[in-house]
């Protein structure tokens, strides 16, 4: 199986090319289904429904997550759950129907589920997120007293996506 197709087509979803990421995540996704390989299914799912929500398709970004949650729990990997929550979380806040309740309970759940498995990463990102919608919800002091420490266990990496998100967050809660 060839892996450039998909670096290719979560470049493009990273660097806002949505349109073009779908064809390229989907093309990437039929080789692989045909080996049925189901490890890494998951993790071309939540892209795949990332990039259908930054597109505004969110009833194909729902069918991508609840697919990505029933392969992993089907296959009984557990390393994306934060990260399946956390981007179903995402979805639900970009979505024109916004349930914030429900929204920030899945995001509660992403973080425990990274706590528990020791996932700085994957904690970072569901902080973030959560932070931002505290941030909506005009909680800014609580948001930034929630997403400091997390950002604060980092000692490298501060030019990854997610970290600089997270600093750029932080400056704005604190002007």
């Amino acid at each position: 199986m060839e892996i450039q197709p998909a670096s290719l087509a979560f470049t493009l979803l990273l660097t806002g090319e949505a349109a073009r990421a779908v064809p390229s995540i989907v093309s990437a996704i039929a080789p692989y289904r045909s080996t049925g390989a189901t490890l890494y299914m998951s993790y071309y799912l939540c892209h795949l429904a990332r990039a259908y929500a930054d597109l505004r398709q969110f009833d194909d970004a729902r069918r991508c997550i609840g697919e990505a949650t029933a392969t992993a729990r089907a296959s009984g990997t557990k390393w994306l759950d934060a990260e399946i929550r956390r981007v179903g979380s995402d979805i639900e806040m970009l979505s024109p129907e916004r349930d914030e309740a429900k929204a920030q309970t899945h995001f509660e759940r992403a973080l425990e589920i990274a706590r528990a498995q020791q996932a700085r990463s994957w904690e970072l990102r569901a902080a973030t997120s959560l932070a931002r919608l505290r941030r909506d919800q005009v909680r800014r002091d609580e948001a930034y007293e929630f997403l400091a420490p997390v950002y604060g266990w980092f000692t490298e990496g501060f030019d990854t996506l997610d970290l600089v998100e997270a600093k750029a967050l932080l400056a704005e809660l604190a002007a």
